[in-house]
């Protein structure tokens, strides 16, 4: 037996459909332009306007040898080649082919050079069948962007992307295996200067369309550059309103005092190196209570006013097992814990040189993710819950038309346009107060919410009808019966004003100039939004262009020309060793 509240609901659900039906009607008659705002030089996109890239299978892409690009790399940093090669020539790049295989959807190259390479996409093709079936398409084309998006066929061509990555240090104070960058490793110490932290933030916003970023200092580990806190400081000046530090937490672990000095210093989240639940699940990692140094970070980055974010790497058969535990202690953390984001192993760094047979072992994709999801845990059906992360895109778009006016919108908002295979994600809302957790597709249809909400986009509307067109979008969508036992419509309609800032109400500042009041003040909140996430990132084995063309994360150590500046500088200090073991 429901409560009596939620019949209630479901007659006003009726009722928006019919409200709907009337308005949906007369919203189409004579459409408005899209508007230009302030930060593109170009106008909002329609949904019917935005591009796509070739989708489903069979489908030809290009791509890369994984054996020709080290080769090639070797010889750059040998002084053999010229790194120019990388912008001006096509090296080391072959054709792909997407099939479905034995079930599979497969990646197919052949190399003249080095034979057949294959490599799974997903074993699942109607969980990739629906991510890109529901692929909203593309963002705004980049504009004045040609010195600094200048990278030969890796060149990004669309949107503002979501993350900005900026490697601060090469050093670390872990050793660990896999390692993405190879930290400590590479025979050198690559840190930033603070005028080049200061110079790729400054560039870094004259790109447009001029979107929110996360901006993320990496490393090695972010925290050991002396520049970590002002580099924090200088983000928020210059405005972006979400700094993030992708960390292993030992130093936060050490000093709470430390993490109070982040949190002042305009860091938000804490994306934390997370492997799963126990000491026994780090060990490979060989610090032996390295479960309780995560757990010591957590609490004081909390206590400090930042957001956690485990970030977990998944290897086939070596934590695998661990996602449904990892997804359990979210659940019952609600209150520290609001996303959650694995990531596929990318055999890269100290893992370029895998071998087949282990690669073939170990590979893990976004739908093993999504089952492994379902069948630990019992949250989530694979072809329904699950969404690319471009999904949001349209909720974005909304939230620009809605503000595209306002007098100090110098920003568009955050939007994840990636290609669908890149990333995807399930929203779960969970009750603080019971831990009571539902799939938030399970109660709200998104596929037809956001056919509904392009809609009133493509309408381009003022801002009241804009925002009452999303109201009866969300109303006529909701599902009172299928929702938490304590969640009412109004909390969902709550959450969207929240999150998008529609009505104007104060539920704590999220900009630059946030406090730890305004921090506390969102966390009284009884509903967390939990987002769980998967990001693929790609290596030389499944490395697709059609992605690389539209990737929202950027990595950010760019010269004058375009090139990695690590990368001409590793060319520099090999050919000064090499120079001088020939003097000795």
């Amino acid at each position: 037996m429901h409560k009596p509240i939620k019949y209630v609901e479901k007659a006003v659900t009726i009722g928006a459909k019919g409200v709907w039906a009337v308005f949906d009607r007369m919203n189409r008659i004579k459409p408005n332009p899209s508007p230009k705002p302030k930060w593109s030089d170009k106008p909002l996109l329609k949904s019917y306007e935005k591009t796509k890239p070739p989708l489903g299978w069979p489908r030809s892409t290009d791509s890369l040898c994984p054996k020709c690009v080290p080769e090639i790399r070797q010889q750059i940093l040998d002084g053999k080649l010229p790194y120019e090669v990388l912008l001006n020539e096509k090296v080391g790049e072959i054709k792909a082919t997407i099939v479905e295989k034995d079930g599979k959807v497969m990646m197919v190259k052949q190399c003249p050079k080095h034979g057949l390479f294959e490599d799974v996409m997903s074993i699942d093709t109607e969980f990739s069948r629906h991510l890109e079936e529901v692929f909203p398409g593309r963002d705004i084309r980049a504009h004045n962007d040609e010195k600094l998006h200048n990278h030969g066929s890796s060149t990004v061509k669309y949107g503002r992307g979501s993350v900005l990555t900026i490697d601060l240090t090469n050093r670390c104070n872990m050793m660990c295996d896999p390692c993405f960058m190879d930290a400590n490793q590479v025979g050198f110490v690559h840190e930033l200067t603070w005028e080049e932290i200061k110079k790729m933030l400054d560039n870094a916003i004259t790109i447009k369309p001029r979107r929110q970023m996360s901006v993320q200092f990496s490393g090695g580990e972010p925290t050991l550059s002396p520049y970590f806190l002002d580099a924090g400081r200088y983000a928020r000046k210059v405005g972006y309103n979400s700094v993030q530090a992708a960390t292993n937490g030992i130093e936060f672990a050490k000093s709470f005092e430390f993490a109070q000095q982040a949190a002042d210093a305009g860091m938000r989240y804490a994306y934390l190196q997370f492997d799963g639940i126990g000491n026994a699940a780090n060990a490979h990692r060989k610090v032996g209570n390295l479960f309780d140094v995560k757990l010591k970070a957590i609490d004081n980055l909390h206590r400090a006013g930042v957001e956690i974010v485990p970030v977990v790497t998944i290897v086939n058969g070596i934590n695998n097992e661990q996602v449904g535990r990892i997804i359990q202690f979210a659940l019952d953390n609600p209150k520290k814990i609001g996303f959650l984001s694995f990531q596929p192993v990318s055999f890269t760094g100290r893992d370029e040189a895998i071998t087949d047979e282990r690669r073939v072992a170990q590979r893990y994709t976004l739908s093993h993710l999504a089952h492994d999801v379902k069948g630990q845990t019992g949250l989530g059906e694979p072809a329904r819950d699950w969404f690319p992360i471009s999904f949001m895109s349209t909720f974005s778009d909304w939230a620009d038309l809605m503000h595209v006016n306002d007098a100090n919108n110098n920003w568009g908002q955050l939007t994840c346009g990636c290609h669908p295979n890149c990333g995807t994600g399930m929203a779960v809302m969970i009750d603080k107060e019971t831990k009571e957790a539902v799939p938030v597709t399970a109660f709200l249809h998104g596929d037809q919410l956001a056919k509904d909400i392009a809609k009133v986009n493509d309408a381009a509307r003022g801002k009241f009808l804009t925002g009452f067109g999303m109201a009866l979008c969300l109303m006529k969508n909701y599902d009172p019966f299928k929702s938490p036992t304590h969640f009412k419509l109004t909390d969902l309609l709550s959450k969207f004003d929240k999150n998008y800032n529609v009505t104007g109400r104060n539920y704590g500042k999220v900009g630059p100039e946030r406090t730890i009041d305004d921090v506390m003040k969102r966390r009284q909140d009884r509903w967390n939004f939990l987002f769980i996430a998967g990001m693929w990132f790609q290596d030389l084995f499944n490395y697709d262009f059609r992605r690389t063309e539209q990737c929202i994360i950027r990595r950010w150590e760019e010269c004058e020309d375009g090139l990695d500046r690590a990368f001409a500088a590793a060319a520099r200090w090999n050919r000064h060793e090499r120079r001088a073991a020939r003097s000795r």
